[in-house]
């Protein structure tokens, strides 16, 4: 099958300065992708650009097989990065506007809205006026208004920015819920512990160029492999030294190391009974999208861009 979404060599310059440098991939059918990396590098211009909101300065966007054009509304639902409902709607009626703007009609989109805002939560909300409501709930409209349709492709910006950790789970539940469908998902955030939680694949972006597109696991094996190990044994470091690349801190009889890389991490424990040297604690630590961002595009760049988000949410 083709694509649903292929960007080929795309780029794109502002007053002569890049945004975004020779970016390529396809999106197929059915797949939930993570589109990461910190503000600023490049992400909402790509999306823009595959939207056809924005035309690159160079490359190719390829849409359900053609140009992007409005011959797609109807099959994309999008959620931009900028938040903005009409303040003296309803909820009920800016969740049924964008569903009328995308194809359905009157009584449908109303009927599909009001069911959309009581199942997530916003049904005693139905009537009050955006103005009225907090930006958490007017974000969860927002994004309601962006589904309410039932496309085949979804793209969210930023989907979870501004929204308190209890609402980051309800929109997570909603993704899994449309991921569920078969349908497909393509969603940018500088918080990669949602992508690492939802996607099988990601995408990560760095100073407008593309330094990573596969498996989030595979991502994940690029990261230091970190290690806690205990013993009340004085040997202990003398144990670990040969195994690791440092010993990042130490307390008590407990060394937080990080392993080398060609280091299978049950030798250690080979070695330890061979030695007599008896273990306390032996856990392996699992590695983060930050650090493996940090460690396919060296730390350098990271400090260039701007600051990711890695705290749980």
């Amino acid at each position: 099958m083709s694509p649903i979404l292929s960007l080929e060599n795309v780029s794109k310059s502002f007053a002569g300065k890049q945004a975004v440098k020779n970016v390529s991939f396809d999106i197929g059918a059915g797949e939930i992708i993570g589109f990461l990396g910190p503000n600023g590098a490049g992400k909402t211009t790509s999306l823009r650009m595959a939207l056809g909101l924005i035309k690159p300065t160079s490359g190719a966007v390829t849409l359900f097989g053609r140009a992007p054009g409005p011959h797609n509304f109807g099959r994309i639902g999008f959620l931009p990065e900028e938040r903005g409902l009409y303040k003296k709607q309803t909820a009920r009626e800016a969740v049924a506007h964008m569903a009328q703007l995308n194809g359905m009609k009157r009584k449908d989109a109303f009927k599909r809205a009001d069911e959309m805002l009581v199942r997530y939560g916003l049904g005693d909300a139905r009537r009050k006026k955006n103005k009225d409501m907090s930006k958490g709930m007017a974000q969860k409209v927002q994004l309601l208004a962006a589904i309410a349709h039932n496309p085949e492709f979804y793209i969210l910006d930023e989907p979870f920015s501004g929204l308190d950790p209890v609402n980051q789970q309800v929109l997570e539940g909603i993704v899994r819920e449309i991921a569920a469908q078969g349908h497909t998902i393509l969603f940018s955030t500088h918080v990669m512990e949602h992508a690492e939680r939802l996607c099988d694949r990601i995408i990560l972006m760095s100073q407008g160029e593309k330094c990573f597109d596969g498996a989030t696991e595979a991502a994940l094996s690029q990261a230091p492999r970190r290690l806690v190990i205990g013993s009340k044994d004085a040997a202990l470091i003398e144990l670990v030294t040969p195994f690791v690349k440092m010993i990042e801190s130490q307390g008590g009889d407990v060394l937080n190391v990080v392993v080398k890389d060609a280091v299978d991490t049950q030798d250690i424990l080979v070695k330890a009974v061979d030695q007599g040297v008896k273990l306390t604690r032996f856990e392996p630590q699992r590695a983060s999208l930050h650090e493996a961002f940090v460690a396919l595009v060296g730390q350098d760049a990271v400090q260039a861009d701007a600051p990711l988000q890695e705290g749980r949410s």
